[in-house]
């Protein structure tokens, strides 16, 4: 992956959905993106990069925590209830091995990257050890894997009627109901998904 290549070069004619949200249609015709809520981190003529953020991985927070070995176990996380709610999210098909912690702007390190105002994406090991000891961002979610598409291939999707796009919401981004999302992202475009799904029904 790489982000920085992806990064925001929008023209007039090619804006970028960076900070965005993708919300799939119900037509989607790949199941691992049905009914998904992804938020755009970098978007270029040279391609996109996302995560997932309504498909939960079966695992919690500080069991992730404890088979990374950064504590010995759950009991030795020092963090607030709200703390050992951080969502863990399947983020995509792509190095689903691979991690990253989407989170409030208030934690930086060297290997942060500002995404949009309010949210920054961090993907070593670090931040997960400053959350372990309680001085971690405010809000967080980590995922697992994202979903990445080649140049033009986002647009092309979106022109078949693939994606709703919309400005993201950071308290939809961060929240710890993970299946309110999808119904909750459509209702900043004021879509009803129940209408939504009886008209995709219409030739």
């Amino acid at each position: 992956m790489d982000l920085e290549n992806m990064r925001s070069q929008s023209t007039d004619d090619t804006p970028s959905l960076e900070g965005h949200f993708l919300i799939a249609m119900p037509g989607m015709h790949d199941e691992r993106f049905a009914r998904s809520v992804v938020y755009v981190c970098a978007h270029s003529p040279n391609g996109a990069m996302g995560f997932i953020i309504n498909k939960a991985q079966p695992l919690s927070f500080p069991t992730l925590l404890t088979q990374l070995e950064i504590v010995e176990s759950a009991d030795d996380i020092r963090l607030p209830q709200k703390g050992r709610e951080v969502s863990v999210c399947n983020g995509g098909p792509v190095e689903q091995g691979r991690g990253f912690v989407l989170h409030s702007d208030d934690y930086d390190s060297e290997s942060t990257v500002e995404v949009d105002d309010g949210i920054s994406l961090t993907p070593t090991l670090d931040i997960l050890k400053a959350i372990s000891r309680g001085e971690g961002p405010t809000h967080a979610i980590m995922v697992l894997g994202y979903a990445g598409w080649s140049a033009g291939q986002l647009e092309s999707e979106i022109a078949a009627n693939g994606w709703l796009t919309c400005a993201a919401d950071l308290d939809i981004v961060f929240a710890n109901e993970l299946d309110a999302k999808y119904s909750q992202a459509l209702a900043i475009l004021g879509v009803d998904p129940v209408f939504l799904a009886a008209e995709a029904g219409h030739a």
